[in-house]
């Protein structure tokens, strides 16, 4: 079940759903704490990164960074497909917008500033609309 490759249909058909909740990012030097359950858990040589709602790292008094929505990416992009991130965080930079992508195994997720969910799919909308128009 292989993801798209080619960068033109990526992008034709591109489009993104915002999920409702706003995430962030915590890093432990040590074990995890019980009783989480986060989004993504990535071991770093300096310490292990989560991200995970905001909700549940207030409820556990938890340090954390960039408050973020997250938007799925919908299209079934492959892990190999070249220059489809590239696409999409270059855009995003034009409109002073960082992003933090992910990718699954049928999914790209990019992380996005709260507050900036709409900014983020307009310009997703604009991009496929222009790789339409080409």
């Amino acid at each position: 079940m292989a993801g798209e490759t080619n960068l033109n249909t990526l992008l034709k058909t591109l489009t993104g759903t915002l999920q409702p909740d706003v995430h962030v990012f915590a890093t432990f030097s040590s074990d995890v704490p019980d009783g989480l359950s986060p989004l993504m858990v990535f071991q770093e040589a300096e310490g292990t990164t989560l991200i995970l709602l905001k909700s549940e790292a207030d409820a556990h008094a938890l340090s954390y960074e960039f408050p973020a929505r997250m938007i799925t990416l919908n299209v079934h992009s492959s892990l190999e497909a070249v220059g489809f991130m590239a696409v999409i965080a270059t855009e995003l930079a034009k409109e002073g917008m960082g992003v933090n992508p992910v990718a699954g195994f049928f999914h790209d997720h990019i992380f996005i500033p709260d507050g900036r969910e709409g900014d983020a799919l307009r310009v997703i909308a604009q991009i496929a609309k222009d790789a339409q128009g080409s």
